[in-house]
């Protein structure tokens, strides 16, 4: 084929080039196009609502005569909870928590208080999510209440009167018998017996001056619920059944490991037979 001029043989090279720039560009933008979509396809989440309240089961004890700020606090749920159709919290996975404030009660006034948040929550198959929760009230709890102070505020309930009645009952009643011998020999056994009883009333008063108040005891099984403070995002990885894609690993012993170290005997001391504490 001749070409009539130069110019019309530059102008069909130019454009036999661009068709074939755009069809190469074509080609390679398809792939990604078609990529594109799971490379960016985000994990599905539940979101549990803040105000959600969750009931657990404490399973170590607290009191706040040995409880000290930075202690953990370890508990399990007890009934499951539902956003949807769907177990976001099943029944039995473990909460941790740390104790926060520790208050004893004093000898004249202030009652026993305690703070404590929950930092964790573990599931079945091993995935560990922070929660922002604190306690909401003590289901069943005779002697502590919760205060409505945003903070969880666990406080006893002041019995500084059980000591002073407990010595009353021995103070009073002996109180006046010495009272009333003692008034045998001077005349007047009943004004000695008034008077032994004033002083055993003044007794059991003294006691409970220099006494502390109770103690926030909360035993371990103590059903506990918690209300969740902020919105909690789960992922659907925290759901999946152990041993399923996505969730944690199944920790097996490392061959080798250190076995525990044996409790040492006590010396055998030799002393003569029939001596105490020998063997």
């Amino acid at each position: 084929m001749r070409w009539r001029s130069k110019s019309a043989f530059t102008g069909a090279l130019a454009g036999a080039l661009l068709n074939a720039a755009v069809s190469l560009t074509a080609q390679t933008a398809t792939p990604a196009a078609t990529q594109t979509p799971a490379s960016t396809a985000a994990a599905h989440t539940y979101t549990v609502p803040a105000g959600t309240k969750v009931l657990l089961q404490l399973r170590s004890g607290i009191n706040t005569r040995s409880a000290k700020p930075g202690d953990g606090v370890y508990l399990a749920s007890t009934f499951p909870v539902v956003v949807g159709n769907r177990v976001v919290i099943p029944a039995g996975v473990y909460v941790q928590g740390v104790v926060d404030r520790v208050v004893r009660a004093g000898r004249v006034r202030g009652r026993a208080q305690l703070d404590m948040h929950f930092t964790s929550i573990i599931f079945p198959n091993g995935t560990v999510a922070d929660i922002p929760g604190v306690v909401s009230n003590l289901p069943g709890a005779k002697q502590q209440s919760v205060k409505d102070d945003g903070e969880g505020t666990i406080e006893q309930q002041g019995d500084k009167t059980r000591n002073a009645g407990e010595v009353a009952k021995i103070a009073v009643p002996t109180g006046g018998t010495i009272g009333a011998i003692g008034g045998l020999e001077s005349g007047h056994p009943v004004a000695g017996g008034l008077a032994g009883v004033g002083a055993g009333l003044a007794a059991a008063g003294l006691v409970s001056l220099f006494t502390r108040g109770a103690d926030v005891n909360i035993e371990n099984g103590t059903q506990v619920e918690m209300v969740l403070q902020r919105p909690l995002i789960l992922q659907e990885t925290n759901l999946a059944p152990a041993g399923s894609p996505g969730s944690a690993p199944v920790l097996a012993p490392v061959e080798g490991q250190q076995k525990p170290l044996e409790k040492p005997s006590r010396a055998k001391i030799l002393c003569p037979p029939g001596g105490l504490g020998c063997q």
